[in-house]
């Protein structure tokens, strides 16, 4: 298990030293770096897997590494890797090294243990239906890909012929079910319907009307290929984790959502801790630092399981205290990737902090402190 990174040069870090928690979260302006790092760590957990995969779809296109870091990264990433100019260093040890050799294919078999959720999940379903991986561009990123793919096997055979989607009392706890439903499905339900064929997605209601995909709401059409993968996450069966799945990447859980929403998301990222996944997060939601923030608060004051349930504001049953109190025991880490490159640790994101990086939540806050700043000092003039 990968525990720390050390990255030097690589796209647009300059410079990081990440030291992974349970659940780690990445911040930061848009093209600065987060998904890279996260699309890299799952390839150095993944490797024989990603490859695997690829030559499934015909993508084998021998071990160039620029053709490779192309369609795996994405089209235009060929570069992410200047040979002299690059480091990477796994754990502790001062040995770097050398993405160029994971472009190469070894004949040796080894389980997935990484589930990616992309911030591009919405692409992974057109007009309801998922998309299979050889419904894309051979430049599109190999996680969007590789996670259409997975949504596309659940939904057309574990659900095909299965009206209800969602609610399932065999894979969410009602007290995680109930804010889903309240703040993002209200009054409809997931179906599929296979009138045309092919397990289509759609909301239902009790009177028997239906909302195709099309009308669906930004935040609706932004979660449900996150619920699904949540799914495969989460198994029906005793085991409490999927196969040999220990990291779970989700990439901007809040897109589209209502904070309470985001509230609903995050009490199902909390699950995934209580069973034993270490979970990486990128974010530029306020409320998931929030939320961050308090659980370490409580944490560092000797919280129990009944103040995080009041935290969360859901049902307190002997399962959810029993989240809670797994996750004071979690180790929780933030990094702040900035514009000029560089990554840093503001995993105590003590909000008066001198370091600004810190005090502002790697930026989330700056806005609303300027706001602050200007209406105080116009007040003053009153």
């Amino acid at each position: 298990m990968i525990s720390r990174i050390r990255a030097y040069q690589i796209g647009p870090i300059k410079k990081a030293d990440i030291k992974f928690g349970d659940l780690t979260v990445f911040v930061g302006p848009q093209a600065t770096g987060k998904s890279i790092c996260l699309q890299l760590l799952k390839l150095l957990a993944d490797k024989r897997p990603v490859h695997r995969t690829m030559e499934r779809f015909g993508l084998t296109k021998g071990s160039d590494p620029r053709t490779f870091f192309d369609l795996y990264f994405g089209e235009g990433m060929a570069s992410i890797w200047q040979e002299g100019a690059s480091n990477l260093y796994l754990g502790n040890s001062k040995t770097s090294t050398n993405l160029n050799d994971y472009a190469k294919a070894r004949k040796t078999e080894s389980s997935e243990s990484m589930f990616y959720i992309p911030a591009q999940r919405v692409m992974s379903l057109r007009d309801g239906m998922t998309r299979p991986f050889s419904d894309y561009r051979a430049g599109d990123p190999f996680v969007l890909r590789d996670f259409s793919e997975k949504l596309h096997v659940i939904v057309q055979n574990e659900f095909g012929l299965e009206k209800e989607v969602f609610p399932r009392v065999q894979r969410i706890a009602e007290a995680l079910r109930q804010p889903v439903e309240k703040h993002i499905f209200g009054k409809f339900k997931l179906r599929t319907d296979n009138t045309q064929h092919q397990s289509r997605l759609i909301l239902g209601n009790g009177d028997g009307g239906a909302l195709p995909y099309l009308v669906w709401s930004a935040g609706q059409r932004e979660f449900v290929p996150l619920l699904l993968g949540l799914y495969r996450l989460l198994p029906p069966s005793r085991a409490n984790r999927r196969g040999d799945i220990e990291w779970v990447v989700i990439e901007e859980p809040e897109m589209g959502l209502h904070p309470n929403g985001i509230g609903a998301v995050f009490n199902l990222v909390l699950e995934l801790l209580s069973r034993g996944y270490r979970v990486c997060v990128s974010t530029h939601s306020p409320h998931v630092l929030d939320l961050v923030w308090a659980l370490k608060f409580l944490q560092d004051h000797h919280a129990t399981s009944r103040d995080v349930v009041d935290l969360l504001q859901i049902k307190d049953t002997s399962k959810i205290r029993g989240i809670a109190a797994s996750v004071l025991q979690k180790s929780l880490k933030t990094y702040f990737f900035s514009p000029e490159g560089e990554v840093h640790d503001i995993s105590s994101l003590d909000p008066g902090s001198d370091d600004i990086a810190e005090g502002g939540w790697g930026g989330i806050t700056e806005f609303s402190s300027k706001i602050g700043d200007v209406v105080a000092k116009v007040a003053s003039r009153v």
